[in-house]
């Protein structure tokens, strides 16, 4: 496998990480972390929508599925999170489990998407489901101010459930993304980066070559 080689002055990365992916619809989460899965050897937990259950009927009615959806990626990230305090090695997670009550549970509520009373159940299930989890000791926030690009990104790689995101849509859940790595670091005590991906091609060329550089410096220290 073709593993990133650290510089000489390079610091070491611990031998157990947790570490997470953060950032909007189409920021490019899911090709940064296979990308480090496979350069630092990281087990990667994928973000579980390929399989999800509701997210093609929460896409085309968000009132009746916001909750269920809310509650299904809760149990599963809880999962995750369990499994990887199992896990001997380093591992890296698809999406956090802190975007959901901190950005998406709270934005589908102020959109009339969930009720008062589903919002207040779904953090009474959250705060009882996490009570024992730990926490990532990194996160990575990936950072798309321009809604186009998120758009252009989501139309290319063609997810039949995302067809019909729309551009407002994707503003509102920026505005709590613009707050997020606070909310990481104050409430939750995680040591964040975040990164601005707009125009930054990670895939490939001096633009892999740049991230790799900033994130193994920034998991070592």
């Amino acid at each position: 496998m073709d593993r990133l080689k650290p510089s000489p002055k390079a610091k070491k990365i611990p031998k157990k990480l947790f570490v997470a992916m953060a950032g909007n619809i189409g920021a490019g989460k899911t090709t940064a972390a296979k990308l480090l899965s496979q350069k630092l050897g990281f087990e990667l937990f994928d973000e579980p929508v390929i399989d999800n259950r509701f997210l093609k009927d929460y896409y085309k009615d968000m009132r009746r599925w916001s909750f269920t959806l809310q509650l299904e990626f809760l149990i599963k990230r809880v999962e995750h999170h369990e499994l990887i305090h199992k896990v001997t090695k380093s591992c890296i997670q698809d999406r956090t489990l802190y975007e959901d009550p901190e950005i998406f549970a709270k934005y589908l509520h102020g959109l009339g998407h969930m009720t008062d009373f589903e919002l207040d159940l779904y953090f009474e299930y959250f705060q009882k489901l996490t009570k024992a989890i730990k926490h990532p000791n990194k996160v990575i926030c990936f950072d798309v101010p321009k809604v186009d690009v998120l758009l252009e990104r989501i139309k290319k790689r063609g997810r039949e459930e995302e067809s019909g995101i729309q551009s407002n849509f994707l503003r509102g859940l920026n505005g709590y993304y613009a707050t997020f790595p606070m909310v990481l670091s104050g409430k939750y005590g995680i040591d964040v980066m975040t990164i601005d991906v707009t125009t930054l091609d990670i895939r490939s060329g001096p633009g892999r070559a740049k991230f790799l550089d900033e994130v193994t410096t920034f998991l070592a220290a």
